[in-house]
Formats: C-alpha cells, structure tokens, sequence
C-alpha cells in the first residue's frame, strides 16, 4: 500500500508503519502548503492508496465521496500517544478501503 502522511501527522510515524508499506510525506513530495482538496487530488493523481492526518476537520472540510484515496484522521498528533497506540493505527491501515474514511481515536496528549 502507498501511503501519504499530512503534515499535520508526525513525520516519525513514517518509521514506525514503512517496513510493510511505501510511505511518503508532504514534505518529501514537496506538496506542504497545498490545501487539503488539492492535496487529496494529488496524492490520487500519484497513485496513493491511504492518506494520513492528523487534522479532524478534514473530512467536514472536504466531501470525500467519490474519492479513490482512503483517509485516516488520527485523534492527535502526539508522538507518544502515536508510539503507544502504533498496533491500533497499523490495524486501522490495514482496514482501509478505496474511498473510506475512518477516524481513530487513540487518546490525546498526557498532561
């Protein structure tokens, strides 16, 4: 599976789930700045399969209906919480399908 995380994932999550996928991330294709429509569309356009974010708005801001991506909203973007909760998120990749959006609330950051 070929997968994009946003900018607003950690960029170290990359580490964490790339053995048995091809990961890339925006900064890497040279898309940050892109707004999250033209980003989806781009990612498709280079044959991705999931999208990864960290921004819960996204699919209120986005009609994903029709899309070919996947998008997977994590509940935060905290790096310990990711290192913690990695068996839920490789799981919830696993499970994706074309044009599928899950949200996966892992928690949030620890005070």
């Amino acid at each position: 599976m070929k997968i994009v995380l946003d900018e607003s994932a950690p960029q170290k999550l990359r580490l964490l789930i790339e053995g048995r996928h091809k990961v890339a991330t925006t900064w890497f294709l040279e898309w940050s700045g892109l707004k999250n429509g033209a980003l989806l569309a781009a990612a498709e356009e280079a044959g991705y399969d999931l999208f990864v974010t960290a921004d819960q708005a996204l699919p209120y801001q986005q009609n994903l209906c029709g899309r070919r991506i996947a998008v997977l909203v994590l509940s935060t973007n905290n790096w310990s919480v990711i290192q913690e909760r990695i068996a839920d998120i490789t799981d919830a990749i696993e499970s994706t399908a074309p044009g599928s959006s899950i949200f996966l609330d892992i928690g949030h950051a620890r005070g």
